[in-house]
């Protein structure tokens, strides 16, 4: 049976710059009627014509993408993809940008496969290091900034004049800090917050 070609083309709405992957699958060649598109927000990660295309791989198909990171979102996901398409559905991928990530030079064989398998585990690693490391620089940024007393979130509303009346009157229990909060236009929280000197 002859093994059919298939090409997977994924933007986000942002990027709208699908014309570059096209160019490359159809350069494989990738038929035009063989190439599926999805086009996603950065929020929405629902993809109808990956799943369609995922449905009709048969064994011995060959799946071409541009670069890796069109299978999935992060390394987790992209791992689980690969695993679906070359260990359950016995197709083969290629990468374009990757020429090591290319299954039919290496499925046939053990150390081919086990090459490509690694490529992806180092790759996975080091997008997961890299994106703590991300998130380490911005904790250690956002606490070098607070020690220099800059502040986060919305700036603080200043007290007004009237307010220390109000607090008075609060504090007498001549009027609920319901009622002075309306009468300073604030939410009852903030009021409270002044009062306790917060």
């Amino acid at each position: 049976m002859q093994s059919n070609i298939y090409g997977y083309v994924r933007v986000s709405t942002k990027e709208q710059c699908e014309d570059r992957q096209l160019i490359a699958l159809r350069a494989f060649p990738v038929e035009k009627k063989n190439i599926f598109m999805d086009k996603l927000s950065g929020k929405d990660f629902n993809r109808p014509k990956y799943r369609m295309l995922i449905r009709q791989l048969r064994a011995g198909d060959i799946l071409v993408i541009k670069s890796i990171d069109r299978l999935g979102r992060n390394y987790e996901e992209i791992l689980e993809q690969w695993r679906i398409i070359t260990k359950e559905k016995l197709a083969d991928v290629v990468v374009l940008d990757m020429p090591l990530l290319d299954t039919r030079q290496t499925g046939k064989d053990l150390t081919g496969t086990f090459v490509a398998d690694l490529v992806l585990q180092i790759l996975s690693y080091v997008a997961q290091t890299e994106r703590e490391n991300i998130r380490q620089r911005q904790k250690e940024g956002i606490a070098a900034a607070k020690q220099r007393g800059v502040r986060f979130g919305r700036p603080r509303k200043s007290v007004p004049e009237e307010f220390w009346n109000l607090k008075t009157c609060w504090e007498k229990q001549t009027i609920s800090s319901r009622e002075a909060a309306k009468k300073l236009g604030i939410a009852q929280d903030t009021f409270l917050r002044w009062v306790h000197g917060k």
